[in-house]
């Protein structure tokens, strides 16, 4: 099956003919899962599931079965630590934060990340109004 590439707003994503938009929109997301995760984590120490929460009401759906492997890299790769802290709810709680080391890579993630948008931005400014327009001329 061919591959092509698809410019989308922000990314650029493999695409594989037949592929559904929506399926290009979650690989998508999963790409820019970890910059979000440890920029939540930045504001302040967190629990996977407020995390999960956050991400949610920001409209990233995320499952714990793709959260708790992620924090698990994270830290193995020295880029989050953790504690535990008692809970009123139940058994103690671990709640995980960025270490040096962390907070030097979403340094470099964010400038990455901005460098990114600006230049397929500036790529694809014109594209969505000239597709328009041709649709439009089209229908006449």
């Amino acid at each position: 099956m061919p591959r092509y590439y698809v410019l989308h707003s922000t990314m650029i994503i493999p695409y594989l003919c037949g592929m559904k938009i929506e399926n290009t929109k979650a690989q998508m997301r999963k790409g820019i899962l970890e910059l979000c995760v440890l920029s939540i984590i930045a504001e302040k120490e967190a629990y996977p599931s407020d995390i999960i929460q956050q991400l949610k009401d920001s409209e990233l759906i995320v499952k714990q079965g793709t959260m708790y492997p992620l924090l698990t890299r994270l830290k193995n790769d020295g880029i989050l630590t953790y504690n535990w802290q008692e809970s009123e709810k139940g058994p103690p709680r671990k709640y995980y934060s960025l270490t040096e080391k962390g907070k030097e890579f979403l340094n470099g993630l964010l400038d990455t990340w901005n460098d990114l948008v600006a230049t397929v931005n500036a790529t694809t400014m014109h594209v969505k109004k000239k597709i328009t327009r041709k649709k439009a001329v089209k229908k006449e």
